[in-house]
């Protein structure tokens, strides 16, 4: 998308967010999960330095032209296609909130239920948890703060991502959670793990969507022309990290649950099983590493 300028004076809250949202509402209306209403009350609360409640309990409180200059400019890089939670700088996940940046994906709220069964499949008590291509941390931290017991390991390829990912960890109080630099489990030799997760880069180099998601890194994304190419090297690697009836739990392309289910039988994991998320697309799968006797 391209930048759109916008042209409107600084009144009121209430005039700032009536004319906000309607520029959104112009520049956002292709895309079906747009919600210009929602963005434009966070932008201009943002812009404010207020609580998002204060926009609608003060609407006829005047705005300083500054403010409404800085309202301005996030409105006009909402219009080109750049996501909220970059323009806010943070995203919550789970039952935490996360500082984001253009180094990482912005957290999706489908991503939960990879965290969902991944406490589900783990250990019940202390155990070894792998999160492989951590990105701002979401998983391995919601992970971390549901389950103390457990010490969990994240990588990424990204040293920036992995600056994030630390920086979130920090503010959340979970620095027993250690980030390592790493492709996948490349630097992951002799470690062994009752849990491997992982929200892999599962969407095609050709596909149209890339191109609605072009704020955000492509590396993260898209593995290539082949869009299974990394979820098929993590099932490659799992059972060299896995302990003998420990279980791997992905996140992948709503077409793509069959495929995966078959990689993992494939390669010998047993319980193999897909779940759907709330918007009814086969999201996760799940396989446990067989305990041989």
């Amino acid at each position: 998308m391209t930048r759109i300028a916008i042209q409107f004076e600084p009144n009121t809250v209430g005039s700032l967010l009536r004319e906000g949202m309607l520029h959104l509402q112009r520049a956002l209306r292709s895309d079906p999960g747009a919600t210009p209403e929602l963005d434009a009350e966070l932008l201009l609360a943002h812009a404010l330095r207020v609580e998002r409640t204060v926009v609608h309990s003060h609407p006829e409180a005047p705005v300083p032209r500054r403010t409404g200059q800085r309202f301005k400019a996030l409105i006009e890089r909402r219009c080109a296609g750049e996501p909220v939670a970059y323009l806010l700088g943070r995203k919550a996940f789970w039952t935490i909130e996360l500082t984001v940046n253009h180094a990482v994906l912005v957290p999706r709220p489908e991503t939960e239920l990879l965290v969902e069964r991944a406490l589900a499949r783990g250990p019940p008590a202390a155990g070894q948890v792998v999160d492989l291509g951590t990105g701002s941390g979401a998983i391995a931290l919601a992970l971390a703060h549901e389950r103390a017991g457990w010490r969990i390991c994240a990588t990424d390829i990204s040293g920036a991502a992995l600056t994030v990912a630390r920086a979130n960890a920090a503010a959340l109080g979970l620095e027993r959670v250690r980030f390592v630099k790493s492709n996948w489990a490349a630097a992951l030799a002799g470690h062994c793990f009752d849990l491997v997760v992982s929200n892999p880069p599962y969407i095609a180099a050709d596909d149209a969507a890339i191109a609605g998601l072009m704020h955000e890194p492509r590396r993260a994304l898209t593995p290539g022309p082949d869009a299974l190419a990394c979820l098929r090297q993590i099932i490659d690697d799992a059972p060299r990290l896995l302990v003998e009836g420990g279980w791997i739990v992905l996140e992948h392309g709503a077409a793509q649950g069959r495929d995966v289910a078959a990689a993992l039988r494939v390669r010998g994991f047993a319980t193999v099983c897909t779940h759907r998320d709330l918007a009814g697309h086969e999201r996760v799968t799940e396989g446990q590493w067989p305990t041989h006797r």
